[in-house]
């Protein structure tokens, strides 16, 4: 097959993927089912009949993959929301991972005839959620939740992935090497935290300061600036025995809440290079699907997929949040969001390239895994999330007809300010604010109508202003915004 040929295929099913994309938009159907989907139908057992059966190269498309996607989502992730979670978020990317792998696993052995440590295998690779296929369902359906529940489910989704890595190779170790013990694991997985963690935030840092130093003459070159420190994460704290994908993820939450030159673009790059990565990966992982395969396992599957939908999720969230101020409907809800996606099918490759007995009908029992819980989870998260109650209205970010990309040593920053009711403000000029001039109004935005501002332009409660200023200007004037009588 030609070169030029090659990428007509790509291109293609990449074309196909993104418009399909819009099916999930229209009637809330997980993208990963869709792109998987399409992936299964080109492959050799589909109508395209293209042969795909090379493990090594799927798992290395998926840790690609899945590096960038975790980068981009701890760029997106508002940390003063995660804050105040982060305790339980952790808790759940732990104790909640290695409850559900456990159960599973138990599971298996009584179910499968699995010995314990190849059910420890099976529980360990389906024991991480998907975020992006979630949170791209409630976007769909316009639908918030209640609380701190989106941000305990994002920060969940994301962290979560390096435990059920550890796990993984972890059993196949056990499973490979006959002096290994199961206490072995223990100074592991403290030394790959540990340093995973210490690697994230000094990369993280790494980021912030080389964008905000080195002056590139090329604004292009940010993403490229930021794409190296990403990998550079991943391999440098592998080769120290930390978890790369933590290191990434935790990078990617300490830039993103920090200013750095361009960072606006950078986060939209990151954002596209997400939806390709997950494209990408699960088409790969499509194409390396014989759905011939799948019937024999159906019964298997169904057993399994039953057991980590409704009795391993619930009992590892309840157990993990048993001391929290969570109420029985919320930690229901976060039992039901356990959507299984690309992680547990690239983790299925694992026991492919050790050559493990199972390893075959593990990797088609996870395949058959994912699509159940896309289908009976991914399908009816809304309708959950309304008949427990913990659903709310969501607020949608307006978009404005300005951007704004900081330089470094300019300290100034776009931000909004809402004139809140009872202001001074409220009734008065611009003019008559004697505003400081480190504070410039750059829009005002009315009953979403936008105004360009003059200094003879009456403020009124509920009016959005778009300003350039400093993080202390900002601070002093909004104080005084929010005081009553005449501040002048």
């Amino acid at each position: 097959m030609s070169f030029e040929f090659i990428l007509i295929i790509a291109a293609g099913l990449v074309l196909v993927s993104i418009l399909a994309s819009k099916i999930s938009d229209r009637f809330g159907i997980p993208t990963l089912l869709l792109f998987l989907g399409i992936g299964m139908l080109a492959g050799a057992d589909g109508f395209g009949g293209i042969y795909f059966d090379d493990p090594a190269l799927a798992q290395f498309i998926g840790i690609v993959a899945l590096n960038l996607i975790l980068f981009a989502g701890g760029l997106d992730t508002e940390w003063k929301d995660v804050r105040s979670i982060l305790k339980y978020g952790a808790a759940l990317s732990t104790l909640g991972v290695v409850l559900t792998a456990l159960i599973v696993g138990i599971a298996a052995q009584f179910l499968l005839g699995f010995t314990l440590i190849q059910g420890l295998l099976l529980g360990a690779i389906v024991s991480s959620t998907d975020a992006a296929a979630v949170f791209s369902i409630l976007r769909a359906k316009n639908l918030g939740l209640r609380g701190k529940l989106r941000p305990l489910l994002e920060l969940e989704s994301g962290s979560n992935d390096p435990m059920a890595v550890f796990l993984t190779i972890g059993m196949i170790q056990l499973l490979t090497q006959p002096n290994a013990h199961i206490t072995d694991l223990l100074g592991a997985f403290f030394l790959q935290m540990i340093m995973g963690i210490l690697c994230g935030l000094f990369f993280g840092k790494l980021l912030v300061f080389l964008a905000n130093r080195i002056q590139l003459g090329f604004d292009g070159l940010y993403p490229v600036l930021t794409l190296s420190i990403v990998f550079l994460a991943y391999s440098l704290t592998s080769v120290l025995h930390g978890n790369g994908f933590l290191a990434v993820y935790i990078a990617g939450i300490v830039a993103g809440h920090q200013d750095f030159v361009h960072r606006r673009s950078v986060i939209s790059f990151h954002d596209g290079m997400a939806w390709l990565m997950q494209i990408t990966m699960f088409l790969t992982l499509g194409l390396l699907v014989f759905p011939s395969e799948i019937p024999p396992i159906i019964t298997t599957g169904l057993l399994i997929a039953v057991s980590l939908i409704f009795v391993a999720r619930p009992i590892s969230i309840f157990i993990t949040l048993l001391p929290t101020k969570f109420t029985f409907k919320e930690k229901l809800f976060i039992s039901w969001v356990g959507l299984r996606g690309a992680v547990p099918i690239i983790l299925a490759t694992y026991p492919l390239l050790a050559g493990l007995a199972q390893a075959d009908a593990i990797f088609n029992i996870v395949f058959f895994v994912v699509l159940a819980s896309a289908l009976l989870q991914g399908t009816t998260i809304p309708y959950a999330a309304k008949w427990l109650g913990v659903n709310t209205a969501v607020t949608r970010k307006p978009n404005y007809p300005i951007e704004f990309t900081p330089i470094s040593g300019f300290k100034s920053e776009l931000k909004e300010l809402t004139i809140p009711a009872d202001s001074f403000a409220n009734g008065k000029t611009i003019v008559e604010l004697y505003l400081p001039q480190e504070f410039l109004i750059i829009l005002i935005v009315r009953q979403n109508k936008f105004i360009i501002p003059s200094g003879g332009i009456t403020l009124y409660t509920d009016d959005t202003l778009i300003v350039l200023s400093d993080k202390e200007t900002f601070a002093m004037v909004k104080k005084q915004f929010g005081s009553m009588g005449n501040n002048q």
